[in-house]
């Protein structure tokens, strides 16, 4: 059942009226609403203005944009990266920089749409798709194949253990990830997984990715070699489209301390939650990732029957399967989770 709010769905939503917790959506670290983090964007908004609807190769140059791009591109362990508007667009502006005859692209199952193409091969299981990337070099083997995966696809098949990419010759192939649901949240600092994917010694990494999932602000990101990113740069996909807000791309930055703090209360919040939960094997779930899928069409129901909300809709369109996943973030409090546990034990007894 779709529901309409006139605020933004914090640790709690309010429907017809009454107040439900909410375990949905994807603000793991709940900053939307936190007030401190509130503060530090609405200065940046004073500062830098509400957004700024003008090219990168104008005259008139933002120096917040490269000075942010360094310091991400450090936080990550890439050599360099660009910033736009949003993660869709980012995935899009890389997509379309290898859709060309240089390339042959390759998905792997459940890849966003934001990295889709008309004309590449949609493989439905990662044994077909391991089967004709063996044939592709087979018979072009000084042509990359160019491989586009989710580092998150809620199905446990890629992070933390990429078994299926270990299996393929990655010295061979370009890698393109789209870590949106893991920068902020995973790896050193929030750094999310492109040091774990380089880590593969593919031939090279690109990452793209939405920053409003685990930073908070509205942008997006990409990561990659310099050589690589420079020549992004010089598309007219990149040139003709306006960035994004200047007082976000700054805000990254500045709310350094309070990300900190943020990651390491939804991971208290996270082995709390599996530590006390004897129910999770009905649900599918990675380490470390405040996300768990899960299958039962009544459980959402009953969760909301309890003041419970999670979520539940047909994702990316309506004739998709069900999308049912309760996400833990930094917001709940101790009290919450105990709720959700106690619901859970209830209904899945």
């Amino acid at each position: 059942m779709t529901h309409y709010v006139d605020s933004f769905p914090g640790r709690e939503i309010c429907i017809n009226g009454e107040s439900h917790l909410y375990f949905g959506g994807t603000s793991y670290l709940g900053l939307q609403t936190d007030s401190a983090f509130q503060d530090i964007l609405i200065s940046n908004i004073k500062k830098y203005g509400t957004n700024y609807g003008a090219s990168r190769k104008s005259n008139i140059q933002y120096s917040i944009y490269n000075e942010v791009e360094t310091y991400l591109s450090g936080l990550v362990g890439s050599e360099d990266a660009i910033t736009l508007s949003s993660g869709y667009l980012a995935g899009q502006l890389v997509t379309q920089y290898y859709n060309n005859s240089n390339y042959t692209l390759f998905y792997t199952p459940n890849t966003h749409s934001a990295l889709a193409v008309n004309n590449a091969p949609n493989y439905a299981s990662y044994k077909a798709l391991k089967q004709g990337i063996s044939a592709y070099l087979a018979t072009n083997p000084n042509k990359a194949p160019v491989i586009f995966l989710d580092s998150i696809d809620f199905s446990g098949k890629n992070y933390p253990h990429f078994t299926f990419l270990k299996e393929l010759p990655l010295q061979e192939c370009i890698l393109v990830v789209d870590d949106s649901h893991g920068i902020g949240i995973l790896g050193k600092n929030g750094g999310g997984v492109f040091n774990l994917i380089k880590a593969l010694k593919p031939k090279e990494v690109v990452s793209c990715c939405s920053l409003s999932k685990g930073f908070g602000i509205q942008a997006g990101v990409i990561f990659g070699k310099l050589t690589t990113i420079n020549s992004i740069k010089n598309t007219s996909f990149f040139g003709g489209a306006s960035p994004a807000s200047p007082a976000c791309i700054a805000t990254l930055k500045d709310a350094e301390d309070m990300y900190r703090k943020k990651r390491e209360q939804l991971n208290s919040n996270l082995l709390y939650f599996t530590s006390k939960t004897e129910k999770l094997s009905c649900f599918s779930f990675m380490k470390g990732h405040p996300s768990f899928t899960f299958e039962n069409k009544n459980l959402s129901k009953n969760l909301e029957k309890n003041k419970i909300v999670v979520t539940n809709f047909n994702y990316p369109n309506k004739n998709s399967p069900l999308m049912s996943r309760i996400v833990l973030s930094a917001s709940h409090t101790k009290a919450d989770l105990d709720y959700l546990i106690k619901s859970l034990h209830i209904l899945l007894d």
